[in-house]
């Protein structure tokens, strides 16, 4: 792998980072150059075709912007662990907000079952309005033709309410006899008192009656 293709290789895109990578490459060749001026300095100076002195300008030379890159290499190095540390914030942030997410999704299916539960229920659920002795729908239609045409829903609400008008004016009828089945009574219950009176005033007639009898029946 070469040095130019690790960013690409490693998946690194943020300018930061690539910057970073830059500057390390360009230090890392810096210090090889170095280290081979170096080794040609030891090799010389041993095979005396050469003396330190030689070496020690082009090798100064050579540090000097090996020290320049290792500074911006710190400053950068120093942004991209903020920028990192930045990143992990946002990145735990991200990752609340998608549990949060996950968790009302979860909540939403959760209630959604529920309904469904509910749903169902409801459709399966014997109300008492089917166990009303309606009369049949034909019967209904034939009194009332103008929901020949209804739907189911409008049709049942009807026929509940032709039965409840129909009970009611039974009702009605009911404590319209039940008033006359009171007035009668209490009639039947004067006229008996009034029987019982008279039989009472007869009695005492007759028992008043009996002395002027049995007057009479001496004189004949």
């Amino acid at each position: 792998m070469t040095v130019d293709s690790q960013p690409h290789v490693m998946g690194v895109t943020h300018p930061t980072l690539v910057q970073a990578l830059e500057t390390s490459r360009a230090a890392r060749e810096q210090a090889q150059g170095i280290v081979k001026l170096v080794a040609e300095a030891q090799t010389a100076i041993a095979d005396g075709t050469g003396t330190k002195a030689d070496f020690k300008l082009p090798i100064q030379k050579a540090k000097k912007p090996l020290w320049t890159n290792l500074a911006v290499l710190r400053g950068q190095h120093r942004r991209a662990h903020f920028k990192a540390r930045e990143t992990k914030a946002l990145t735990a942030e991200a990752r609340q907000e998608v549990d949060s997410l996950h968790l009302s999704l979860q909540n939403l299916h959760y209630e959604e079952r529920h309904l469904e539960l509910e749903i169902a229920a409801c459709e399966g659920f014997e109300h008492t309005y089917q166990l009303l002795p309606l009369i049949p729908v034909e019967e209904f239609l034939a009194l009332h033709p103008e929901h020949a045409e209804s739907d189911e829903n409008t049709l049942m609400v009807a026929r509940i309410n032709h039965e409840r008008t129909e009970r009611e004016a039974l009702e009605q009828q009911r404590l319209e006899l039940q008033k006359q089945k009171t007035k009668l009574t209490t009639e039947n219950k004067k006229r008996r008192e009034d029987l019982a009176n008279l039989d009472q005033k007869m009695e005492k007639f007759i028992d008043a009656a009996k002395p002027i009898q049995k007057m009479l029946e001496q004189d004949v």
